[in-house]
């Protein structure tokens, strides 16, 4: 999908091809499909990408994927809004890394232990 078209696109659009790529994202995780992950990947980070662009940076739409059935969903949609929702992403991440799902609880640990040290810094 190329950018112009996620421009052309609606924010309500936008969060279900988020869900979708990161449904997808979970799916190649479990199944070693690297190359595949990749695309999701990108993706997902064009669709931030054209949210943090629109006026008032949208990203925060991503919060209603907070209650979303998929944890890969929760987990990405949190770590994508640290910077314009700061403490409800920060409660999602502990949420799941307190679930001891694995990969996402390891992934949200770790992206908690980052924001700490101030190794990563959210944009």
């Amino acid at each position: 999908m190329s950018k112009q078209n996620l421009g052309q696109m609606a924010t309500p659009d936008l969060m279900a091809l988020f869900a979708r790529a990161t449904v997808g994202q979970d799916e190649a995780l479990l199944g070693s499909q690297r190359a595949r992950f990749n695309r999701l990947f990108k993706l997902m980070s064009d669709i931030s990408n054209e949210l943090k662009g629109r006026e008032g940076d949208q990203r925060v739409a991503l919060l209603s994927l907070f209650d979303y059935p998929n944890m890969q969903v929760r987990l990405q949609a949190a770590k994508l809004t640290l910077a314009v929702a700061p403490l409800e992403a920060r409660q999602q991440l502990e949420a799941i890394a307190a679930t001891k799902w694995f990969p996402q609880a390891g992934d949200a640990g770790m992206c908690l232990s980052f924001l700490d040290d101030g190794t990563f810094k959210p944009e």
